[in-house]
């Protein structure tokens, strides 16, 4: 009898370190990190459907385009939309919920969004309400193939990178007191990769409006050269 209790001691002794060196090996995993993760897949497959059912007739870079209009339309107004509303009425560390739990996750790597800083707060306004509004309209242009859906993805892109610079940037110049960049999921992805992809994709497509206006003035001169010599 004796024995069999020791053998049990030390099968959970081993089960213990084994979940510590787990813990330790995986740092910041916890339920609710696995879960705010698996929000944003989620709002992710959201983008991807609505995609597949009303991109149908677009071409292929327009389709990958319109995948992430559908996801950024997605983010500012169910995530970023319920911080706002937080935010105006109380802040993000006093509130309960899903929502809140999963702001409090990220607030562990920035802690502005846990406090209603008014920074934050006021490009989170603009965010929700103007890059909202202007993504919804060039999702239509896109699909109607209007004459005005360049102007409105370089407006659109502009507003996204002065949002992403005057997120971080008062943060910087103080020496970046708030950022906890002391686990990697924190800085990489938190931080880096979350906050990069609304860097990355607006150069891209402010890339990509240029060339267009580009071959269309290119193609306007051509006919005209041709219109004279006739």
């Amino acid at each position: 009898m004796l024995e069999q209790r020791h053998r049990s001691y030390k099968l959970l002794k081993s089960t213990g370190s084994s979940l510590q060196m787990d813990s330790a090996e995986f740092p910041g995993l916890s339920v609710v990190t696995v879960l705010s993760l698996l929000a944003c897949i989620l709002q992710m497959l959201s983008a991807v459907l609505l995609t597949y059912r009303y991109g149908g007739s677009a071409s292929g870079k327009d389709k990958w385009i319109l995948l992430w209009v559908f996801y950024d339309v997605i983010v500012h107004l169910t995530l970023e939309g319920p911080f706002v509303y937080m935010c105006l009425n109380g802040t993000v560390e006093t509130s309960e919920g899903p929502l809140a739990e999963l702001w409090k996750e990220y607030g562990k790597a920035d802690s502005r969004w846990l406090v209603s800083d008014p920074t934050i707060v006021s490009i989170e306004i603009l965010t929700v309400v103007l890059d909202s509004l202007l993504g919804i309209l060039l999702i239509h242009a896109i699909l109607k193939e209007k004459y005005y859906r360049h102007f409105l993805q370089i407006a659109l892109s502009v507003c996204e990178l002065y949002g992403s610079w005057m997120t971080f940037c008062p943060d910087w110049l103080l020496g970046s007191p708030h950022l906890n960049t002391s686990r990697w999921l924190y800085l990489w992805v938190y931080l880096v990769f979350f906050n990069g992809l609304w860097v990355l994709v607006p150069v891209l497509l402010l890339v990509q409006s240029w060339f267009c206006l580009k071959s269309l003035v290119l193609r306007d001169d051509s006919y005209e050269v041709i219109r004279k010599k006739m």
